[in-house]
């Protein structure tokens, strides 16, 4: 661990699962240190759970939070954004990183409540972030210097992958990987119901389900090719794959799955209006 890194003091607003998970990766990333990281949580369930999982301590006070930290995450639900901001207000400097990874809170609300002098961020994360594995996007704000965009995106990357795009995008990154697992889910399924269809046990046909998405996964990352590429690499002429990709062009899965990225991305711009 650098001497740098074992400056950088992280707070969370908030120790609930995606909390935990930041918390979690940014120790064994060595980010920074487990008794540099300190969490606040009204409810004393989430606070030992945050610390039995990450090996931080939790507080009841959200200013002991401020007060102690030089990078703050606010990982609040979004109905109790406006309370946390009006009663840390006073307490965070310059000195201070904000990061908001609070679903549906604009860069613009954190600038209202905690002045234009803040260096912000706000992100949009994925559950599978729980697991190491997942796929967020971040937009600065505020007076977030190009150093802070580097920090936001080390401190991401501990749980997954990272990329920094405006925020206007976000709605789009809400609707693509914010709700894509629950889309994968229910591929997970639908192909497992194909398998029981045609005779497998559903536990075989679950597992065989899930590795294949996973696997697929694998190959368009480390190959680099293009989804597209890889699909013809299986589909050899007349043979088994190829009908059944007939059959997903005729049941219209590729609008279906943009229709849904579209739907939620909609949705996740109205939602924003009103917050």
């Amino acid at each position: 661990m650098s001497a740098a890194n074992e400056r950088i003091r992280v707070g969370f607003l908030g120790a609930g699962r995606m909390a935990t998970a930041l918390a979690k990766g940014l120790v064994a990333a060595r980010f920074t240190s487990a008794d540099a990281i300190l969490a606040s949580d009204p409810l004393p369930a989430a606070r030992d759970a945050f610390s039995r999982t990450a090996g931080c301590r939790g507080t009841e006070s959200n200013l002991e939070v401020v007060r102690s930290a030089d990078v703050l995450v606010l990982a609040v639900k979004p109905g109790h954004a406006a309370e946390v901001l009006a009663e840390i207000r006073s307490e965070v400097q310059p000195k201070h990183l904000f990061i908001s990874i609070a679903a549906g809170v604009p860069l613009k609300m954190l600038i209202a409540s905690l002045g234009s002098h803040a260096r912000l961020a706000r992100v949009m994360p994925n559950t599978p972030c729980l697991l190491g594995a997942g796929a967020s996007a971040y937009a600065l704000g505020g007076a977030a210097t190009a150093d802070d965009g580097q920090l936001v995106g080390r401190l991401l990357s501990t749980v997954g992958i990272a990329v920094e795009l405006p925020e206007n995008l976000l709605d789009a990154v809400t609707g693509l990987s914010g709700s894509g697992p629950a889309y994968i889910y229910q591929v997970i399924e639908a192909l497992s119901d194909g398998g029981v269809l045609m005779g497998l046990p559903r536990d075989v046909a679950t597992r065989l389900a899930s590795q294949t998405v996973l696997g697929a996964a694998q190959m368009v990352i480390e190959t680099g090719e293009a989804p597209s590429v890889l699909k013809d690499a299986v589909a050899s002429p007349g043979g088994t794959t190829i009908a059944g990709l007939h059959a997903l062009e005729t049941s219209g899965l590729r609008a279906a799955l943009m229709n849904a990225v579209r739907a939620a991305t909609l949705r996740s711009r109205e939602l924003g209006e009103t917050a």
